[in-house]
């Protein structure tokens, strides 16, 4: 494995990782709109990942039948998916969005948004963007040490 291909894996770390935290951003900043442009309450949205470019592994007679998924050559969104999670009721009947008639009368659907689930996502996202970048710290001091063994 080269340096180049280990400093394009690291670099999709730090793009989907990004991608998630502005995902987990905006759930935060609408964590109380009741009122989109499509209608109804803001929905809580998240990143799905898959590996990139899976390539086998090179399959001796030792080697365990367990190791058929190949290593990764990084990772990429799939999609973008929001939460199916029912909308929280809250009780607020002087709210303009509040229901009207029904046995919800005088409830208003709050988007799907928990402020605690979200900060652990974003403090998860936060470490894996770290890690990413430390791997690519540590790639490039290894080559520069190679290259100054090699001047010697």
């Amino acid at each position: 494995m080269g340096m180049f291909t280990e400093l394009n894996i690291a670099s999709t770390g730090l793009t989907a990782q990004r991608l998630r935290m502005d995902l987990i951003s905006s759930n935060i900043t609408n964590a109380t709109t009741t009122r989109t442009p499509e209608g109804g309450p803001y929905q809580r949205k998240r990143a799905i990942f898959a590996p990139v470019n899976v390539r086998p592994f090179y399959k001796s007679p030792l080697t365990p039948g367990r190791i058929e998924h190949g290593s990764g050559q990084g990772v990429r969104v799939v999609k973008i998916e929001e939460d199916k999670e029912p909308f929280r009721l809250v009780y607020d009947p002087t709210h303009p969005d509040a229901i009207k008639i029904g046995p919800k009368k005088g409830y208003v659907e709050m988007p799907n948004v928990n402020i605690v689930t979200e900060m652990v996502d974003m403090i998860s996202a936060s470490r894996s963007y770290e890690a990413n970048v430390m791997m690519i710290n540590n790639t490039k001091a290894m080559f520069t040490k190679a290259l100054e063994i090699g001047r010697a």
